[in-house]
C-alpha cells in the first residue's frame, strides 16, 4: 500500500469519517448549507494539506459506514493499477496532479459506497468501533517499514454513540495507547463520551465544533498540526471528559454500578452470579 525508505522520518495520518447515511440525511433536511459532500471536501483538504507539508507524509481515509468500514484512500483501484493513477494531467486550475487524481478516486469510492449501500431501519448507530479497529490494523501491519514514526487517527464523528460498541470501542482505545497512537475526534453533533475517554487515554484532542459549516479551517487550526508542534499553538481548552462505563446487560451509561470480581464485568444491577463468566 505504502512505500517507504528506511531513512525517512514518516507522519501517517489515518482518518475516519462517518458517512452514516440515515443521520446524514435527517442533517441535510435540517441544514442544507452542510452536507455529507461538503463534509467530504473538508476531509479532503485535511488530507491534502497533511501530504504537501512533507514527501515523506503518508495518508489512509476510512469511512465508517452503519454496516461496514471501507477503505476510501488508498482505494483498490489505487492499489490495483487499473491505468487511473496514471492519469497526472492538471486540471488547469494550479493543483498539484497527485493530489487532484487522489481527490478524484476518493469522490469515486465514496459515491460508490453510499449506491450500494441498503440501510433498514432507522437506526443511526455508526460502527466505528469496528473503523478504528481497521485503522489500527492498517498501521500496525505497516510500522516494522518505519524508520521514525509519528502516527495519529483523526476521527470525524457525526451520529450519537452506541453503547452495544462500548467493549469494542475501549479495547481499540487501550490498544492504541499502548503502541503510542493519537486518537483525535472532532465531533459535528452531540457529544460523544467514548471520544472523549479516547482521546485523553491517548493524549489526543477532542472537539465539538460549534460551525459545522466551517469543518475545514477546524481541521486545519486545530488537527493539523502534529503532537509536537500543537505545544506551541493556542488550542481550544480540553473538554470535561464523561468516564461514565456501559452495564453489560443493558448497554446503558452508568454511574456507579456492580463489577464482576472475577472477569470485571459491569452490571447496574446486583446479581449474585455474573452472567459473563458465570
Amino acid at each position: 500500500m505504502f512505500a517507504f525508505s528506511a531513512e525517512d522520518e514518516v507522519n501517517l495520518l489515518v482518518i475516519v469519517v462517518d458517512v452514516n447515511p440515515i443521520w446524514w440525511g435527517q442533517q441535510a433536511q435540517r441544514d442544507t448549507e452542510f452536507t455529507l459532500s461538503k463534509c467530504i471536501d473538508a476531509v479532503m483538504v485535511l488530507g491534502n494539506s497533511h501530504m504537501a507539508m512533507s514527501r515523506t507524509n503518508k495518508l489512509c481515509i476510512i469511512a465508517s459506514h452503519c454496516q461496514d468500514s471501507h477503505f476510501l484512500y488508498p482505494c483498490k483501484s489505487w492499489r490495483g493499477g487499473d491505468g487511473r493513477d496514471e492519469d497526472t494531467s492538471s486540471s488547469g486550475d494550479g493543483k498539484y496532479e497527485l493530489l487532484s487524481v487522489a481527490n478524484n478516486l476518493m469522490a469515486d469510492e465514496i459515491r460508490s459506497v453510499m449506491l450500494k449501500s441498503k440501510v433498514k431501519g432507522n437506526s443511526t448507530d455508526t460502527m466505528l468501533a469496528g473503523s478504528l479497529a481497521k485503522a489500527l490494523c492498517c498501521i500496525l501491519l505497516h510500522q516494522p517499514l518505519f524508520q521514525c514514526v509519528l502516527v495519529s487517527v483523526q476521527v470525524i464523528k457525526a451520529a450519537d454513540d452506541c453503547a452495544l460498541q462500548y467493549m469494542n470501542f475501549m479495547n481499540v482505545i487501550f490498544a492504541a495507547q499502548k503502541q503510542n497512537i493519537l486518537i483525535d475526534a472532532c465531533v459535528l453533533d452531540a457529544d460523544s463520551g467514548l471520544l472523549q475517554q479516547a482521546c485523553d487515554i491517548t493524549g489526543g484532542l477532542y472537539l465539538k465544533i460549534p460551525q459545522k459549516v466551517a469543518l475545514a479551517q477546524y481541521l486545519l487550526w486545530v488537527f493539523l498540526p502534529d503532537s509536537e508542534q500543537r505545544s506551541q499553538l493556542m488550542l481550544p481548552p480540553p473538554a470535561h471528559v464523561d468516564y461514565r462505563a456501559a452495564c453489560f446487560c443493558h448497554r446503558n451509561l452508568i454511574e456507579i454500578g456492580y463489577v464482576c470480581s472475577v472477569c470485571l464485568s459491569i452490571f447496574c444491577n446486583f446479581s449474585p452470579i455474573c452472567t459473563t463468566c458465570e
